[in-house]
């Protein structure tokens, strides 16, 4: 069956860096788009970003872009996210997702057929 398993998440300062990994398994992962949402206590999942099954092309939410990174590596069936400059207002449990025919540019939780456990990231100010 498909597993998505995240890690690397912790405990950052405001203004540090965190890379999260999302492993897959029991699936074509270059077949797959993979996003990233993060999900704050009492409030609805939300979409960070994406990376595109053909093309690799990343799209990010505007809160985010110009410090978190996506990126594949499909020799190793892992997708990341890179995470700079962290503001305590990011943070949340994060997720990926993947899914065989969203777009890049999808950010509706419900349009993703899998999903991992989560990993928390905590900034503190």
């Amino acid at each position: 069956q498909v597993q998505l398993v995240e890690s690397g998440g912790g405990l950052v300062q405001a203004g540090g860096s965190l890379r999260l990994s999302c492993a897959a398994s029991g699936l074509t992962f270059t077949w797959y788009t993979m996003g990233w949402f993060r999900q704050a206590p009492g409030k609805e999942r939300n979409f960070v970003g994406s990376i595109s099954r053909s093309t690799s092309t990343a799209y990010y939410v505007d809160s985010v872009k110009g410090r978190f990174t996506i990126s594949r590596d499909n020799a190793k069936h892992t997708v990341y996210l890179q995470m700079n400059n962290l503001k305590p207002e990011d943070t949340a449990v994060y997720y990926c997702a993947a899914d065989r025919w969203v777009t890049g540019t999808e950010s509706r939780p419900k349009q993703y057929d899998y999903w991992g456990q989560g990993t928390q990231v905590t900034v503190s100010s």
